[in-house]
């Protein structure tokens, strides 16, 4: 009996935690969701099953969880503290990214920047609500709606708060498809919504080969802390437009990017032991999340809305709530917000403009947040 009872007390039986039940609660939700609901699933079935890994009750010096060091869930969780899982995601991005609507109409990349007022206003609102201001940083690129991007920057600057973040950015990522619309319905009208743009103008294969380029010395030299995030995009979308390096740039889009995006999924929901992520802080990082994502993508769509007072050739400004970086998704919200509308309007190319554009704005954000607090030390 003395056996059996020491053995049931490595488990549940002594180690029961009401926190551990409702995180347990949580990551089914988000199974849920992504099997019965469709949102992201492929992020959100592995987070969703890495919380029940990481909320099994068990007893400590047992060199099982993410936290032990010598685990093998603490040696593949290095990937996302130490910055290696989002840098490699931004390589397949790259690998899969068509820049061409961006290119065929620049003017569309500045609705990918006003989006990233979400990020700015959030690190403003989590100062008032007394975070750290290395802390405030690295919730406000959640406003960014780029969960890579979001990961790499709490790694660096709030580990103690890489969990709640990550798990902020890719909920809020997968609910794009539900929090978006009603944003742009209520900023626009159905005459703005039913506005048809111009196709866009081809783009040769000298300027796509030229961009990757120039736009990582570009934007690298602005913001030398998101060298580590651009020069992978950058580099991913180079072996994609080169012509000479398909097979590279295959392996960069599919099977580089899966496996990635399974170790780094089911890593950053084994990391959300509820003794650490149910705190009040967590809380205040879930809502101000929501808000930022809100304000991202409402200053995507009035900004489209003000550059229509200054120009003959209006911009239907649905697609401004793509400048947000969830690559495709927020593209594809905009196509069926204005296809119920007008089901011949076709606006996902034009929307793909400002979303691969808010992509380079939330890791150059990233960036500028990096280098200002390491200089600071």
């Amino acid at each position: 009996m003395d056996v059996v009872w020491d053995f049931l007390q490595v488990g549940i039986v002594g180690n029961f935690s009401w926190g551990n039940m409702a995180m347990l609660a949580i990551g089914c939700v988000f199974i849920y969701l992504g099997i019965a609901k469709d949102y992201e699933p492929l992020l959100l079935v592995p987070i969703g099953f890495g919380m029940l890994v990481g909320n099994i009750p068990l007893s400590s010096g047992m060199n099982i969880g993410i936290y032990e060091p010598g685990s093998v869930l603490f040696i593949l969780y290095q990937g996302v503290t130490q910055g290696w899982y989002p840098s490699l995601i931004f390589l397949g991005i790259g690998a899969m990214t068509d820049f061409s609507a961006m290119l065929s109409n620049p003017r569309l990349i500045l609705l990918g920047a006003a989006a990233q007022a979400g990020i700015f206003l959030t690190f403003a609102g989590s100062l008032l609500l007394g975070f750290a201001e290395k802390d405030a940083a690295a919730i406000g690129i959640i406003g960014g709606a780029d969960g890579p991007t979001a990961i790499f920057l709490s790694s660096q600057l709030a580990p103690h708060l890489l969990g709640a973040i990550a798990v902020a950015a890719y909920s809020y990522m997968a609910l794009v498809p539900v929090i978006q619309p009603p944003i742009i319905k209520l900023l626009t009208t159905r005459k703005e919504r039913l506005i048809r743009m111009k196709p866009s103008r081809p783009v040769s294969k000298r300027i796509r080969i030229i961009f990757p380029i120039v736009a990582f010395i570009l934007c690298a030299g602005i913001a030398p802390g998101a060298i580590s995030l651009l020069g992978f995009l950058f580099f991913g979308n180079l072996l994609k437009e080169s012509g000479v390096t398909e097979r590279l740039a295959k392996t960069a889009r599919s099977s580089l990017i899966d496996t990635v995006t399974i170790l780094l999924g089911l890593c950053v929901g084994a990391s959300t032991d509820a003794s650490r992520f149910l705190t009040p802080a967590s809380v205040k990082i879930a809502a101000l999340g929501a808000l930022s994502f809100c304000v991202a993508t409402a200053a995507g769509v009035i900004f489209a809305k003000v550059m229509n007072l200054f120009t003959k050739e209006k911009i239907n400004p649905i697609i401004g709530a793509a400048g947000v970086s969830a690559v495709p998704d927020s593209a594809r919200v905009c196509q069926m917000v204005g296809a119920k509308e007008d089901p011949q309007n076709f606006l996902i190319m034009h929307a793909m403009a400002p979303n691969v554009a808010g992509v380079i704005g939330s890791a150059v954000a990233a960036g500028v947040f990096l280098s200002k607090f390491v200089m600071r030390g």
